[in-house]
């Protein structure tokens, strides 16, 4: 332990206090209450351990290769999170279905319940959250007396969020049992259902009535925003028309594969195809056939073109019944390994589920992707400091998550029908995201001169980006409340793109080798990405 180290696991043990909640969902394993406080000083507290670290930070002295990337990547993600906090985000951090709401539901299906000192956790989680919505509802008024609102289309959906929460936590207490905590464990559930009820109660008719009316965040808070997320300052109007020409391309690409599916067949006619032939009903064939398909990535891969260590052979796949959100999403493994990294998959009100479009998404959250990289952080032999095993730039993250998708397809591994439409249909959507996140947000105007509006927004992801009808909606909410982080896809897959690129023109370049590299450097911001993966190789 240099005191590089020692500094980085003295912040994710102080934050982990700090913010329980947090904590327990990226699997820290210390010691840690049931609840985050929410409130303005709770907040205050976050961001004074911030300001605090880097100035120890600045005063130690680097030693080594991973003193060096583990102080860089420490002073990156602290710099951009302190700047977030100075713009008063805490006060208005109401982001439907990504945001708080969502976090404090999913806590408490990721904690451990396998003998009742643990359901004891289960229960202390349960009955903090009437008061932890109660702190977060302090910070939403500070930033209302401040003169700083989020917006009212996130404080609608945000109620809609929370009731549809109320209840949810009935099943998990009835598989407990009639044990001796079954009481309280009722009682706690049935407090947490009272909290998301207020919380809805308070959104609808307390904040809404306050809130801002305008959807985008201008300039200035998406610069911070966009920082957060991808670890570098971008021009946004080159990125803005880069992702219009993006999406142009693989619309073009689109055709030709349609084409592929029908001769003559124009994209709409190729999807209808695939979604009256390439499916499965039922909640059960689902699931299975995405754990055949994650178990069968993982089966080709290890030992070619990946080493897949023993801990990270299995993914657990997970239907995620209560989501809002539309879209799957990754939970890593626990830091001592007894939680499995999960794959979380949205339902979105159907029973027959097109597989032709979800193969490339199981790729992207399982193996090659979030699983693979994500989940490699959490292995103890890595060189790794903590900070860099439990903090995450999404700009690398999505980006590798989107290049494993293009590594799927360079496999040929889209050979069933239609999954390779399904593919490009997802490239289509994450380029669909940049034009509408920086249109939105900057008030840019579309390529005919007309402005952003939500119902423009959704027309583009459902026409241009492809998206499918049941997550038009919730996308768009998403890139609405969290500017910035949907444009992390596609600018961060050119990032790891034009490394790989770089890298090839090397004499002696092996790509396994180029990957386990890649992977052992941990999280990067993309603006050092380059320089980090030219370092190693």
């Amino acid at each position: 332990m240099t005191p590089v180290f020692d500094l980085c696991n003295e912040y994710i043990a102080a934050s982990a206090v700090l913010d329980p909640v947090n904590a327990g969902s990226r699997g820290i394993a210390t010691s840690f209450g049931a609840a985050t406080d929410y409130s303005p000083d709770g907040q205050a507290e976050r961001a004074a351990l911030i300001r605090d670290t880097l100035t120890k930070l600045d005063g130690l002295e680097v030693t080594s290769e991973a003193d060096r990337r583990a102080a860089d990547h420490l002073r990156e993600r602290l710099e951009a999170e302190r700047a977030w906090h100075e713009t008063g985000e805490p006060l208005r951090l109401l982001r439907a279905h990504f945001g708080l709401l969502g976090n404090l539901r999913d806590s408490v299906d990721l904690l451990p319940h396998s003998g009742d000192e643990q359901w004891r956790n289960v229960a202390a989680r349960l009955a903090a959250i009437p008061g932890m919505l109660a702190s977060w509802r302090a910070s939403l008024d500070a930033g209302l007396r401040q003169g700083i609102p989020a917006a009212r289309r996130q404080a609608l959906e945000g109620a809609q969020q929370a009731e549809r929460y109320a209840g949810t936590h009935d099943a998990l207490v009835t598989s407990y049992g009639d044990g001796p905590l079954a009481g309280e464990l009722a009682k706690a559930a049935a407090a947490a259902h009272e909290g998301y009820t207020e919380a809805a109660r308070y959104l609808r008719h307390d904040y809404a009535p306050r809130a801002a009316e305008d959807d985008g965040v201008g300039a200035e808070r998406y610069a911070v925003a966009s920082r957060m997320t991808l670890g570098e300052d971008i021009d946004p109007l080159d990125a803005y028309l880069w992702g219009w020409e993006e999406l142009r391309r693989i619309e073009d690409e689109m055709a030709q594969e349609a084409n592929r599916i029908r001769p003559g067949a124009s994209v709409d006619e190729a999807i209808a195809i695939l979604d009256e032939t390439e499916y499965v009903v039922g909640l059960d064939a689902y699931r299975g056939w995405l754990q055949d398909r994650h178990d069968w990535a993982i089966d080709q891969l290890n030992g070619t073109h990946f080493d897949i260590p023993e801990a990270l052979r299995t993914v657990d796949v997970t239907l995620a019944t209560n989501s809002l959100s539309g879209a799957a999403y990754y939970t890593p493994p626990n830091e001592d390994l007894t939680r499995p990294g999960r794959t979380w998959w949205p339902l979105g009100g159907r029973d027959r589920f097109s597989t032709w479009s979800e193969l490339s998404i199981v790729f992207h959250e399982g193996v090659p992707g979030h699983h693979l990289q994500i989940g490699a952080t959490r292995l103890p032999d890595q060189e790794l400091s903590r900070f860099s095993r439990f903090s995450m730039v999404s700009g690398h993250a999505e980006g590798w998550a989107l290049y494993a998708e293009r590594f799927a397809d360079e496999l040929g591994w889209f050979s069933e029908p239609g999954t390779r439409l399904g593919m490009l249909t997802g490239s289509a959507l994450r380029a669909a995201r940049v034009v509408i996140d920086i249109g939105v947000h900057l008030n840019l105007p579309l390529p005919d001169g007309t402005q952003w509006t939500f119902e423009k927004a959704c027309e583009i992801l459902h026409e241009r980006g492809r998206a499918e009808s049941h997550r038009v909606h919730a996308e768009v909410v998403r890139y609405f409340g969290w500017p910035g982080q949907a444009i992390s896809y596609k600018l961060g897959e050119r990032g790891w793109l034009a490394a790989r690129d770089e890298a090839r023109q090397r004499p002696g370049f092996d790509l396994k080798r180029w990957h386990t590299q890649a992977l052992g450097l941990g999280p990067v911001g993309l603006a050092g990405l380059s320089e980090a993966l030219r370092r190693i190789g």
